[in-house]
């Protein structure tokens, strides 16, 4: 069976700037793509669902799991932690499947620098305008003016790292950016790095040409 590697696809942007929406559409795109439920310690929004949205942890449980190596990746967060379990991003991609990781530029930073970095794929998504990104943060009616204020504050340093990421991409138009990004993960899956079958298949055509002589 001729079974690549499973991808780290990260991607990452400012809040407002479309990662989560994006993320969406490409697991419907192709339901093989495993998302990385993230660990957090701060509290379940309405709705939100233990293990589904988030593995919702204590700070001692949290810490615990950095300290014993079971989190691929951690960052401190407005005032919460926030992590990417190890286990099941392993086992995925030794399934052959690729894992979505909807993080910030320091856990991409993390995981480029760990001993899975040779299968990321890293993609940053930056906003049409400043003015854009705040009127998407107001009209998704998800926190308090407070809170935006805050993420706008954050937003800056966020944009900032964009040139550490394999591609960057402008995202005025969703549709138009799914569709590039679905070329970029297509296009990546054939990379050599990704298709470690290929060395036993060019060993048996070496085997025939030889015996060709």
């Amino acid at each position: 069976m001729n079974q690549r590697r499973g991808l780290l696809i990260i991607l990452s942007s400012p809040s407002g700037a479309g990662k989560s929406t994006l993320s969406r559409r490409l697991r419907a795109w192709d339901p093989t793509i495993t998302f990385s439920v993230s660990a957090t310690t701060r509290s379940p929004r309405e709705g939100e669902l233990d293990g589904t949205d988030y593995h919702f942890l204590t700070n001692d449980r949290f810490k615990r799991e950095v300290a014993t190596g079971g989190m691929l990746e951690h960052a401190h967060v407005f005032g919460n932690f926030y992590g990417s379990p190890r286990a099941p991003v392993q086992a995925a991609i030794d399934a052959g499947r690729d894992v979505l990781f909807d993080i910030d530029w320091q856990g991409a930073q993390q995981i480029r620098n760990s001993g899975l970095g040779e299968l990321t794929l890293s993609i940053f998504l930056l906003p049409p305008s400043i003015r854009e990104l705040h009127h998407r943060l107001e009209t998704r009616g998800q926190d308090a003016p407070e809170v935006i204020a805050k993420r706008m504050e954050k937003s800056w340093d966020e944009i900032s790292h964009w040139d550490g990421y394999d591609f960057v991409l402008v995202n005025d138009s969703l549709d138009v950016t799914e569709a590039r990004l679905r070329t970029i993960i297509e296009a990546t899956r054939l990379r050599r790095s990704q298709q470690p079958w290929l060395i036993e298949h060019v060993r048996a055509l070496q085997t025939e040409f030889e015996e060709r002589q």
